[in-house]
């Protein structure tokens, strides 16, 4: 359970160190808007996000069980703190979060890890790509300028509020949108190793500005972001409370757990190494507790910028340290610049998210499983649209493991 930093400083090179500020560079920037939307479209305030990156990123990268891994706030955890923000307020989730960190502190000490790996990946692929549907439902409002206060958090309910607001329709808070998602889409695309959604962003919100447009920034909505770090304390909690919020906790701990440890598997492979996942799940609870402790948001490695890392040539786990030590600078001197940020671009950007988020690539190999795998995703997909994460997961995992069984019996 050692963490890899430990292994990777003796081999830390001036030119390694000089790769690991330049990849650190490239993804704060990145991480800088992405945390700040998905901050928003958990229903939470906007710094929340930058400070899930600065501390839970920095403890991730610090004590984690991989060379390469980014951490702080992702897509996937959209649904589950939206829905406990709903039902127990800000400060529910800020207790559900340290509680999760000490469930994975657990985790990581009972050597829990090489567990994940008997979850089926028909349940991971079924809730990720449900995750991704209500992610990008959660993004109309903001996309086409509806002005809705008030989104329903149940998707049955969402739906039909949506379309009865579509007379309210912005349009130009709609084109903004679209040309930020075609700009995102085509910089990548041409640039696939810079991250050119800085630049769809920032143009996007100079549009704004310089043309008066009649669109929503994340300074009108939100007021300025706090240009500092808030002090750290303890959550309001007893024994009542605790045992409430315990189902919230858990869900927010396997979805951590099942994240950051694919998300290593994935920078395994893309540069043939081994993370140590006892070690990662020590990082996450560390992470969350950190993170909850300075009124964050829940923590976990995050795939898309663990990819963006590897691509901008990161190898230690001390480009990580350097995102996490960037968005801090930045909070520190320029957070007003933050608040020009449009509302129609950062809902492109999360719907971006949300289509990488369901592997379309994949899409095909998931047809040619056998019928009782498709039958598992399909269902776990449905749960997680048409109820709760939780549920999803829970009848997902049972099934799954009964499908094994069933199968081994039969041989």
């Amino acid at each position: 359970m050692k963490p890899k930093l430990l292994t990777t400083l003796p081999e830390t090179t001036p030119a390694v160190l000089g790769a690991d500020l330049l990849a650190g560079l490239t993804v704060a920037m990145v991480a800088i808007p992405l945390s700040i939307a998905i901050a928003i479209a958990s229903g939470a305030p906007p710094a929340t996000g930058l400070i899930t990156a600065i501390i839970g990123g920095f403890l991730i990268s610090l004590l984690g069980g991989s060379r390469v891994q980014i951490g702080g706030p992702t897509g996937a955890f959209i649904v589950v703190v939206y829905g406990v923000i709903a039902a127990h307020g800000y400060d529910g989730l800020v207790l559900a979060t340290l509680l999760a960190g000490a469930i994975l502190l657990l985790g990581g000490v009972l050597r829990a890890g090489n567990l994940i790996a008997h979850v089926p990946e028909a349940v991971v692929n079924g809730f990720t790509i449900g995750i991704a549907l209500i992610i990008a439902a959660s993004q109309i409002n903001d996309l086409l300028g509806l002005g809705m206060a008030k989104v329903p958090a149940d998707f049955i309910e969402k739906v039909p509020a949506l379309w009865a607001a579509r007379g309210n329709a912005n349009w130009s808070a709609l084109a903004l949108g679209l040309a930020t998602l075609l700009g995102i889409v085509a910089l990548r695309r041409a640039f696939p190793r810079w991250p050119g959604l800085i630049a769809a962003m920032a143009l996007a919100s100079l549009a704004v500005v310089l043309w008066h447009l009649p669109v929503d920034t994340v300074q009108s909505r939100y007021g300025e972001l706090p240009s500092h770090l808030p002090l750290p304390a303890l959550p309001a909690m007893s024994a009542a409370r605790l045992l409430e919020l315990l189902p919230s906790a858990l869900t927010i701990a396997f979805l951590a757990a099942i994240e950051s440890l694919l998300s290593a598997m994935v920078a395994d492979r893309m540069i043939e190494s081994r993370h140590r996942p006892n070690a990662e799940l020590l990082a996450q609870g560390a992470a969350n507790i950190g993170s909850a402790l300075f009124g964050g948001l829940p923590a976990t490695g995050a795939i898309a910028r663990t990819a963006t890392n590897v691509r901008a040539g990161g190898k230690t786990p001390l480009a990580g340290i350097f995102h996490a030590l960037i968005i801090l600078l930045v909070m520190l001197l320029a957070a007003p610049l933050a608040g020009y940020l449009a509302m129609p671009a950062l809902a492109a950007l999360l719907l971006v998210t949300a289509w990488n988020m369901s592997e379309p690539d994949k899409w095909r190999g998931y047809w040619r499983t056998p019928v009782s795998e498709r039958a598992l995703l399909l269902v776990t997909l449905l749960l997680t649209v048409l109820t709760s994460l939780t549920i999803a997961i829970g009848v997902g995992v049972a099934l799954g493991l009964a499908l094994r069984g069933w199968e081994r019996w039969q041989r």
